[in-house]
């Protein structure tokens, strides 16, 4: 059976894969979020003319030529505004945010101002009309386009929608991934591991790249070597309504490797099993009902280069984002070796050099060493039958941090 290329692997993960169905949430929880539909503008912002200074609000006419002399009649605050007219010769106390009274047309800064007796100032300069002023809808007016269909709600987006008078908004919802551990070798972190076990890794690795990409997480634990309890997980992740089932381990062709068939008396389609990437050969692809399933190798460097490179984009693509990986291009360091038929991903540490990225690969690049993978903020992409590489060749990273 020949090796699934990697692009090929990928279209068909997000084959299909759409945004979920909307659903209405409060401010505070949509940050990060999709947003289902333009949003308009239910309000004005400025809801009138504002002033842009702490001054004094005047007639441009009045102070034409300078200095001139001008009765204070009142006080225009933020939140409590002057109610009269301002007529010849005569200013507002204004501050800043406070609506500009009528009449004025212009602020005097406070600076080029001076008191000359009580309720009596000196203007020093001369101010053009609608200086300082900041006009009613400046911003934005009733009925206007504010954010876009689609747009990620990061904080300015969400500040302007509370602006534009939006308590809740109708954002795509957070996918669902639930995450099966499976390996009688497995026990949970705080347990002391039996003669032939190991500390549980994966899940949480998986779980954290998950909510960090905005899904919700459903962490099923350790399913034992038998089909049965695989079987019985996989139940359970069906009935949370999961999106996206996460299988660590179980996925190659040795005897305690159970996912697949457990997978297959459960009526999944399995689409691929293998593909041609280096960590992450025994990676497995296949629809169950309505969720998907992506079986991860068990090697913890190899199920958190695969997350990167397939469960991100899904997360994305079901929230209605896009994904778009932070390929650059760097030179090496170091050289490194012909590659065979794999596309390879080389953990790696890049830095600024004079012309741009240096990509330095780590000596050691076995699959179960997270040492290497928490030190590594990038991965060097080699392509199959790649030729040896010397040191100052040009070559493409992927960016982790």
């Amino acid at each position: 059976m020949s090796l699934l290329p990697v692009d090929e692997a990928l279209e068909r993960v997000l084959e299909g894969l759409r945004p979920l169905p909307a659903e209405d949430v409060p401010l505070e929880e949509a940050v990060g979020r999709s947003l289902t539909g333009s949003l308009r503008a239910l309000r004005t912002q400025p809801p009138f003319d504002a002033s842009a200074m702490d001054g004094y609000a005047v007639r441009s006419d009045d102070v034409r030529e300078v200095p001139a002399e001008l009765t204070v009649i009142g006080v225009s605050a933020a939140g409590q505004r002057f109610t009269g007219t301002v007529g010849p010769g005569e200013a507002v106390r204004i501050f800043t945010g406070a609506p500009v009274p009528e009449g004025a047309d212009a602020i005097l800064l406070q600076e080029n101002a001076e008191p000359v007796a009580d309720r009596r100032i000196r203007a020093l300069e001369p101010v053009a009309p609608g200086r300082h002023i900041r006009r009613a809808g400046l911003d934005f007016r009733e009925g206007d386009v504010v954010l876009e269909d689609r747009r990620i709600l990061d904080p300015a987006a969400i500040s302007l929608a509370a602006a534009a008078g939006h308590p809740r908004l109708t954002v795509a919802r957070r996918p669902l991934v639930a995450v099966i551990a499976t390996g009688d070798e497995l026990v949970p972190p705080g347990t002391l591991p039996g003669p032939d076990q190991i500390v549980a890794s994966n899940s949480f690795g998986i779980a954290a790249l998950a909510r960090q990409d905005g899904a919700d997480v459903l962490d099923l634990g350790i399913a034992p070597d038998r089909k049965e309890a695989i079987a019985e997980t996989l139940r359970k992740a069906l009935l949370a309504s999961a999106d996206l089932i996460v299988t660590l381990g179980g996925a190659s062709v040795g005897e305690h490797d159970l996912v697949r068939a457990a997978l297959a008396e459960a009526g999944a389609q399995l689409s691929f099993w293998k593909i041609a990437m280096r960590p992450g050969k025994p990676l497995m692809f296949a629809r169950l009902g309505k969720a998907r399933v992506l079986g991860l190798p068990g090697n913890p460097v190899s199920s958190l280069v695969c997350a990167h490179l397939f469960l991100r984009p899904m997360i994305a693509r079901l929230s209605g984002r896009i994904y778009a990986p932070d390929l650059r291009p760097a030179v090496l360091a170091r050289p490194m070796k012909a590659n065979d038929g794999r596309r390879d991903y080389v953990r790696a540490t890049v830095a600024s050099g004079p012309g741009g990225l240096i990509a330095t690969p780590f000596e050691r690049q076995d699959s179960s060493m997270l040492t290497t993978l928490a030190a590594a903020n990038a991965l060097i992409v080699r392509e199959p039958h790649a030729p040896a590489a010397e040191a100052g060749a040009r070559c493409q990273v992927l960016v982790l941090r």
